[in-house]
């Protein structure tokens, strides 16, 4: 609750044994009563669709209102609008019709990553999450410390969420007590195009949100950018130089989104 970030996830799929599955319903069912979760968006992750466990799930986590129902190892449409249609179920009142509940789909199989498109265009699904440990599983890949493996699936991903205008979270570095990796996997993810990274432990933190918050450099650069295309376009021009590098209407665009994610990050 004390470190700032922009969601928490409390789990009841592959971070609970079997036989406390219901155990960590109570728990969960606990937390978000009583629990003050500051500015920190609330999530649950319930476990899988046909897992035989997930209608048991929704049933003691609805009640208290969680912001977001994360689904693992989705593959269907079916998979998101059976979760969908018990939620609206339970979704009474002004409250409910002002802030709806999110669906964050957990993307991990080959067959999830060729139903992209799919999943972006239901409103309710707000973010996708790749999952890349059980995604290397499905195509019998072996993991790398380049994640090369993965490449093709999370470029896939990052390019269906922008297309749908949904945020796309990164997958998550397992060793977690090795910061360097840490860091070196949250640049790349912010560079391919992750809105974010899915962390497990407090010492991953700073180092994600470092990655994907811009740099004083690069706000002060595009900033730059911004001012010199507004005195250009009064000169009638559409392109110029700066630096040596031309400046056109993507390059321009790229120097406000920077600026919008500055501003989002230190809100």
């Amino acid at each position: 609750m004390t470190l700032n970030v922009d969601c928490i996830c409390i789990d009841m799929e592959d971070g609970v044994a079997d036989n406390q599955k219901n155990q960590a319903r109570l728990n969960v069912a606990k937390a978000l009563s009583e629990l003050d979760f500051g500015n920190s968006e609330k999530l649950v992750r319930i476990n899988a669709i046909h897992s035989g466990l997930e209608r048991d799930d929704l049933e003691y986590v609805l009640p208290y209102s969680p912001d977001g129902i994360v689904i693992p190892k989705v593959e269907s449409v079916e998979q998101i609008t059976w979760c969908i249609n018990r939620i609206e179920a339970t979704e009474v009142g002004d409250d409910c019709a002002a802030k709806p509940i999110s669906i964050l789909a957990g993307i991990e199989s080959a067959k999830g990553i060729l139903n992209l498109k799919e999943f972006g265009t239901i409103p309710r699904v707000k973010a996708m999450l790749f999952g890349g440990e059980d995604f290397a599983l499905s195509i019998g890949a072996t993991r790398t410390d380049s994640c090369i493996e993965l490449l093709y699936a999370r470029q896939a991903l990052v390019t269906t969420c922008a297309a749908y205008g949904i945020d796309s979270m990164d997958i998550v570095t397992t060793h977690f007590k090795d910061i360097e990796r840490v860091r070196r996997e949250a640049e790349f993810g912010a560079t391919l195009g992750f809105t974010g990274k899915q962390v497990i432990h407090p010492n991953q933190v700073v180092p994600v949100q470092a990655a994907f918050t811009p740099s004083n450099e690069a706000i002060a650069y595009a900033k730059r950018v911004i001012e010199i295309y507004k005195s250009q376009r009064q000169k009638g021009r559409a392109a110029f130089a700066l630096d040596g590098r031309m400046i056109d209407m993507p390059i321009l665009k790229r120097a406000q989104k920077v600026l919008d994610q500055a501003k989002a990050a230190y809100e």
